[in-house]
């Protein structure tokens, strides 16, 4: 979770226009994957160079220390061409009234592979991970011109919404596995958010 300002998608990922479900082929060039314990220090990295601070790489490194909201495998990683970290996206649990959920943040990407649908290749394969693993609900604040490409909604449609003050239409809800009940109240977000 990111300020206005400095949303993760804002920063690093592709403009709703560029490579939506038309125009998959870039997407295709990245090498997307679980990240690894050898990925930390490039993780910390990517991070570090899409947002103008330390904060969101620094809230990764927290999340990563926090056993009951880092769920191994559910950190991907898009790889360039040379092998280089290109974009990273990260799913922690999170509770809405006490019921499993997961936050999707912080999604980022170099300068050099923003808008070039390296964010939006880690972010489908992540999402289709949490799917594998039987995860009925994400929940993500961002741009809501990126995030409906993925299948995002408004919260406040399933009746979620956040602790804090957010615009209706930033705070979004994907439903994973619609033979679960969806569960409507305050989102609890892991104490590394400070929220």
């Amino acid at each position: 979770m990111t300020d206005d300002k400095h949303s993760p998608d804002d920063i690093a990922a592709p403009s709703p226009s560029d490579h939506g479900p038309e125009h998959p082929g870039p997407v295709d060039r990245w090498t997307v994957r679980p990240e690894t314990a050898a990925d930390t220090a490039a993780v910390h990295a990517v991070n570090s160079a899409a947002f103008p601070t330390e904060a969101e790489a620094d809230l990764v490194d927290a999340l990563r220390e926090d056993p009951s909201a880092w769920l191994p495998g559910l950190s991907y990683v898009a790889e360039a061409a040379d092998g280089s970290l290109a974009a990273c996206a990260l799913l922690t649990r999170c509770l809405v009234e006490g019921v499993p959920a997961l936050a999707l943040a912080p999604v980022a990407a170099v300068p050099a592979c923003q808008r070039k649908g390296a964010g939006q290749a880690v972010v489908r394969a992540l999402l289709d991970a949490a799917r594998r693993r039987g995860e009925p609900l994400v929940l993500v604040l961002g741009h809501p011109e990126y995030y409906p490409r993925f299948g995002f909604v408004p919260a406040s449609r399933y009746g979620i919404r956040a602790g804090f003050e957010v615009p209706d239409e930033a705070m979004m809800a994907l439903v994973l596995d619609d033979s679960v009940p969806v569960p409507q109240g305050t989102i609890e977000y892991p104490a590394a958010f400070g929220v």
